[in-house]
């Protein structure tokens, strides 16, 4: 590897980054796999299996901050190899898990680990890149939303052909040993980047906050709940979308696409992933150039228009695969556009811990995916649908409306000594 003042040396922990990432994806993207069959075997019920993946993506981002803490004192490459470990572990457990308490603990045990990674990964790209951190945020992330494309095949292959059992185990040992090998090749930089200001025309802070000074704002809190409304709908489609195109009828359907024809639910799941993938580092480069609010409500309302889509013709398979795709493409980039407005919001020095207390609220929207599974039981899944519309429409407006001249105006205010403190929650 090359030294780490050289060049090169950026871009090299770049690469393990995402790496790494792509081995903790199928923990939350190729669950979706499994919820049948476990079903199948145990009859325990969705809605009851759905809440294993709530604890799991709750655990993998409300420690994020502890984590982060470990990251600061001792470096990525100790809590990204305990990371590794955790996630073979918990796909062990799930392996021989005969009881809901055991798929629960391998849930929590799953999540400790993803997080342990995804944390430490993402906050050390915006530690290297100050300067391109939507482009740098949005590559590490695109390893978490598109690694599972290039295994999403062989698992259902796996489980169809040995069982999920196998599938859990075989796959779970493999990638945390790769995150393990790689943990200890990942390095924090000496020195924060200078940061490039004449190549942006962004608003940046010029005062780094801590953490407990960006809890302390109101532009905090409105990100959080952005956060909280996209992330609940990307969430709900990702743990249920093997169970909608089952209730659609298309699951099981051949499509041909470019040559190659497979089951719509498995073509849609890798076409996800893939077009997940691009979208992180898409968006994230977009916004270093239009303006991080811009960006969200491009995205958020073409969301709202792929789901409008397939809750009209989703029971035909090929445009539930291209609605799906669509949706997921332009979902993934809240994790490449809120770590970099964060970190253009509070600076730099703690960017991997503001970025890490902003992200719990993926957990936060966790809980929300065993409602959809009520829901959808209750009144069909329109009304799932209808509802993730509608946070995708509320959001849009709020990066508009609310977010971004907030933002605007705290950071003006910081320009100014007396403003240096951390301003208070206050309603305009």
């Amino acid at each position: 590897m090359e030294r780490q003042d050289s060049p090169s040396a950026k871009w090299w922990q770049l690469a393990f980054g995402v790496i790494c990432m792509a081995m903790i994806a199928n923990l939350q993207y190729g669950w979706t796999l499994f919820v049948d069959p476990i079903d199948q075997r145990y009859h325990w019920g969705r809605a009851a299996i759905q809440l294993a993946f709530t604890l799991f993506v709750a655990t993998e981002t409300w420690l994020v901050p502890v984590e982060a803490w470990f990251v600061d004192r001792y470096g990525p490459s100790l809590v990204v190899a305990f990371g590794g470990v955790m996630i073979a572990l918990a796909w062990t457990i799930d392996a021989y898990a005969d009881s809901l308490a055991l798929l629960y603990l391998g849930a929590v045990v799953g999540g400790i680990g993803a997080g342990s990674v995804y944390g430490t990964c993402v906050g050390n790209a915006l530690k290297w890149f100050p300067h391109r951190r939507g482009l740098a945020a949005g590559a590490t992330a695109a390893g978490f939303g598109a690694g599972a494309a290039i295994t999403v095949v062989p698992i259902a292959r796996m489980i169809a052909t040995s069982g999920y059992q196998d599938a859990f185990l075989y796959f779970g040992i493999g990638q945390g040993a790769v995150v393990l090998a790689l943990a200890f090749l990942l390095r924090k930089p000496v020195s924060a980047a200078p940061m490039q200001r004449t190549s942006l025309r962004l608003p940046q802070t010029k005062v780094d906050r801590s953490p407990r000074e960006a809890v302390r704002t109101l532009v905090f809190w409105v990100m959080y709940a952005m956060f909280v409304m996209v992330a609940s709908g990307g969430l709900m489609a990702a743990a249920q979308i093997a169970p909608i195109a089952h209730d659609f009828h298309v699951a099981g359907v051949p499509v041909s696409l470019f040559g190659l024809q497979m089951a719509a639910l498995t073509l849609a799941i890798s076409l996800d992933r893939i077009f997940d993938g691009f979208g992180r580092p898409f968006f994230g480069y977009v916004s270093d150039h239009i303006g991080r609010e811009n960006t969200m409500f491009i995205a958020f309302s073409t969301a709202a228009l792929a789901v409008i889509v397939l809750l009209t013709y989703g029971h035909h398979p090929m445009v539930f695969v291209f609605a799906t795709a669509v949706y997921f493409g332009v979902f993934g980039e809240i994790y490449s556009l809120f770590p970099a407005t964060c970190g253009d919001t509070f600076g730099s020095k703690y960017a991997a811990s503001n970025a890490g207390l902003l992200y719990t609220a993926k957990g936060t929207a966790a809980f929300l995916v065993p409602f959809a599974s009520l829901l959808s039981a209750a009144y069909g899944w329109s009304a799932v649908f209808a509802l993730i519309i509608g946070l995708n429409v509320a959001a849009a407006a709020l990066a508009i409306f609310v977010l971004r001249p907030l933002r605007a105006r705290y950071l003006a205010e910081g320009e100014h000594p007396a403003a240096l403190a951390a301003q208070p929650i206050r309603v305009a």
